[in-house]
């Protein structure tokens, strides 16, 4: 049916700017190469739960360098992962004793509120020790190229956006599902067997829940490429424990380098977070950034925002550029935001994404 709903979602499958940006998760989906994650449960890790913070983020990035020639190996099928017996502690498994490292003084998001969550204490994103649930469902309505995306939105986020869609999950309005990892996984391989191209990980924010997630796909047996689908506001921490997770980075690229990420979001160095995470997500997987286009907002933000992607990321990078902007939540706080978009900005946005060189975006 989702053929009939979205015939761009079987179109993209030929499309060559897409397949080429993309290459290693169109390979995920048809079978033809394995998801990261399952990749990181066969690299073993030696560690003990006794180390220091410091000695374990050591082997990490050791084994981070080896992860890639491990990729590579299998990619190319010099090496067969049923050949690999399953190690005692793997790379994911020392992702997942850091990330509880983590939880004991929260600095999955750049805030690094320092909150004891293990204890009860929450942070600005009230995320607790338990990773909770608003829905779970096949959505028809992502790129092309997720479509069927299985989404998974989990309640809390990192920022505070004044114009919100999602703000009844973003700001704990609703009361959510509390899910183990165990029962979590079983939703996401359920959503493999219906046809989901991925697992979507989205919200509100997955970021706060990162230990969640990485204990979650410890218990997923099935080949489905992740999709990081966030605000792009964490720190640096979870951008390692990032790297051989997440294989394709779903990321927003929200603000220009002015204030207006603090004005609308609060969110204080936003561009320099921004920028940084992208450019570690162009190292360790594969991109498809979101512009959503603000109306008053295409000079100080829209335009060097593409400007910095086909700088920095290059010029056949996969950019969404949306106009589904409405106000929503708070907007009417910031007079520019108190209306939808003309269409003289959406073709100016166009226009910008031309003049920047931009040869595989959409709308």
């Amino acid at each position: 049916m989702w053929r009939y709903l979205r015939p761009d979602a079987v179109a993209v499958l030929n499309d060559k700017l897409a397949r080429k940006s993309l290459a290693r998760y169109f390979a995920v989906i048809q079978n033809e190469k394995l998801a990261k994650f399952q990749l990181a449960k066969k690299l073993p890790a030696d560690f003990k739960e006794n180390e220091s913070l410091e000695e374990l983020w050591q082997k990490h990035a050791v084994l981070t360098q080896s992860f890639r020639a491990f990729e590579k190996e299998v990619d190319a099928r010099q090496k067969s992962l049923g050949d690999i017996p399953n190690p005692e502690k793997s790379y994911l498994d020392l992702k997942i004793e850091i990330a509880k490292r983590i939880l004991e003084k929260c600095h999955f998001c750049i805030r690094k509120c320092g909150v004891n969550r293990i204890k009860g204490e929450r942070g600005f994103c009230k995320c607790g020790t338990e990773i909770t649930v608003s829905s779970i469902f096949e959505h028809m309505g992502e790129e092309p190229e997720l479509v069927p995306s299985g989404t998974i939105f989990t309640m809390g986020c990192t920022m505070r956006c004044k114009h919100c869609q999602n703000w009844s999950i973003s700001q704990w309005v609703e009361r959510g599902e509390i899910y183990t990892p165990e029962k979590l996984a079983k939703e996401v391989e359920s959503l493999h067997r219906s046809g989901c191209r991925n697992a979507n990980l989205v919200g509100g924010e997955p970021t706060p829940w990162l230990e969640h997630w990485l204990e979650t796909f410890r218990n997923v047996h099935v080949n489905i490429p992740v999709v990081w689908n966030s605000n792009t506001y964490y720190s640096p921490e979870t951008a390692k424990l990032l790297a051989g997770f997440a294989d394709v980075y779903l990321l927003d690229f929200k603000y220009g380098p002015g204030n207006c990420a603090e004005r609308i979001s609060e969110a204080p160095n936003y561009w320099k977070v921004c920028t940084h995470n992208h450019l570690v997500a162009k190292e360790y997987g594969e991109l498809i950034i979101r512009v959503l286009v603000l109306p008053g907002h295409l000079e100080c933000c829209t335009k060097p925002i593409l400007n910095w992607i086909a700088e920095n990321l290059g010029k056949e990078t996969r950019v969404n550029v949306m106009f589904q902007y409405r106000p929503e939540w708070q907007a009417y706080e910031i007079p520019e935001l108190r209306r939808r978009l003309t269409r003289d900005e959406m073709e100016k946005a166009v226009r910008l994404a031309r003049e920047a060189g931009l040869a595989n975006f959409i709308t």
